[in-house]
């Protein structure tokens, strides 16, 4: 994990943790926050797949469903093609790729 400050996230941020299986649905929504605004600040041009993200989990959570991965993983992919190594973009896309396990 990268020592850049990645803005306004919690002072007691840590990666997400997957010893207890998957994250639930507000961590995860937390995090695509998160990555959201890293990608306002950092590549500006790639922010509607963090909005995209954020859209299928909220949606998630309101009908119940599983979130549709595929919208997910397609999003997560081009972040992770745009962003540069050591970015908080890169980071939070790597952890909801595994968190998701996509």
């Amino acid at each position: 994990m990268s020592t850049y400050n990645f803005g306004n996230r919690p002072a007691d941020f840590a990666p997400i943790d997957l010893r207890n299986g998957t994250p639930d649905l507000d961590t995860l929504m937390t995090v695509a926050g998160w990555l959201t605004d890293a990608l306002r600040a950092e590549y500006p041009g790639l922010v509607a797949c963090g909005e995209s993200v954020q859209r299928e989990l909220a949606l998630s959570a309101e009908d119940g469903l599983p979130p549709n991965r595929g919208r997910i993983r397609t999003a997560l992919e081009t972040v992770a093609i745009g962003a540069g190594a050591g970015t908080g973009s890169l980071t939070f896309t790597q952890q909801l790729l595994h968190a998701l396990g996509l």
